[in-house]
């Protein structure tokens, strides 16, 4: 579900409260994650912003209330759980809450210049708005991910379908199913065999692919079919197996965290307990002792 900026539930599409001295909200980082420059929420009420234009790739969803903003001298806006917005590098715009609305909440993923083709910008343009809601809700199951705690593996992975789906929508040419490559459980078996090399240690897909001369998105495709779960969710658990070891051997959780790859012991605990049901000092206090 997603979360109000206190924390509270909040569902898709409430009504904003009317402005009470703190109607703007704002939290950004820069998450760990090939292709993304900053990750921007922001409850808006009240405030419009200045034309302006980013070095970046925008791509902009709405939670609650509605957007309108001047694109290239074109009239635009989105609300509600269908629509995604795409703003290009490099070309002026504003943003201000809908006539009638009291101000909006959204998320924006700023993108590196290379994410998409520098000339699909014209198309983006002419298409900001996009009614999809399949690529809506990867782009929200994305920043719920992001927002919960460092995965990058499983970012880069969203990250790269939802790329393919916006390249598709752009294209003058879009690519029809029966052109896509099929899964290839030979490229799977070798993507398997890098990533148990590198388990402990870490690795992008992007390197990934650049290795197996494959796509980010066809090498996701090929593992989940092949394997029936993705590589994200199979370097865990090689890593909490790792874990497992160690642990019984006597090293001090902390360290373990770092040995197998996570970040820290709170990154190992929350995904050793979901892989075991105890967390990793309940299950090294679990040794019989002689």
């Amino acid at each position: 579900m997603q979360r109000a900026f206190n924390g509270e539930p909040a569902p898709v599409l409430d009504v904003l409260d009317a402005p009470t001295g703190r109607s703007c909200q704002v939290r950004a980082w820069r998450p760990n994650v090939p292709g993304i420059s900053e990750v921007f929420h922001a409850q808006i009420v009240d405030y419009g912003y200045p034309l302006h234009a980013h070095d970046t790739w925008t791509v902009l969803i709405i939670d609650a209330g509605a957007i309108r903003y001047d694109l290239d001298s074109r009239q635009c806006g989105i609300s509600g759980c269908e629509w995604v917005a795409v703003l290009p590098p490099g070309v002026v715009h504003d943003g201000r809450p809908a006539e009638n609305a009291p101000g909006f909440r959204k998320r924006n993923l700023y993108l590196d210049q290379s994410f998409l083709p520098l000339e699909l910008v014209g198309a983006a343009v002419d298409r900001t708005t996009l009614r999809d809601g399949q690529l809506r809700a990867a782009l929200a199951h994305l920043h719920d991910g992001l927002e919960a705690g460092p995965e990058p593996l499983d970012a880069e992975a969203r990250l790269a379908v939802i790329g393919e789906r916006l390249n598709t929508h752009l294209s003058s040419s879009p690519r029809n199913a029966s052109s896509v490559r099929g899964p290839e459980p030979v490229v799977a078996l070798r993507l398997r065999r890098l990533l148990d090399d590198k388990a402990c240690d870490s690795i992008t897909l992007a390197e990934a692919a650049r290795m197996l001369d494959r796509s980010v998105p066809h090498l996701v495709r090929s593992f989940t079919r092949t394997f029936g779960i993705s590589p994200h969710a199979y370097v865990i658990g090689r890593r909490v197996d790792s874990a497992r070891g160690l642990l019984l051997a006597g090293m001090p959780p902390a360290d373990v965290a770092s040995a197998v790859g996570f970040y820290d012991q709170a990154h190992l605990t929350r995904h050793f307990k979901r892989h075991t049901s105890v967390t990793p000092a309940h299950y090294a206090r679990s040794t019989p002792r002689h």
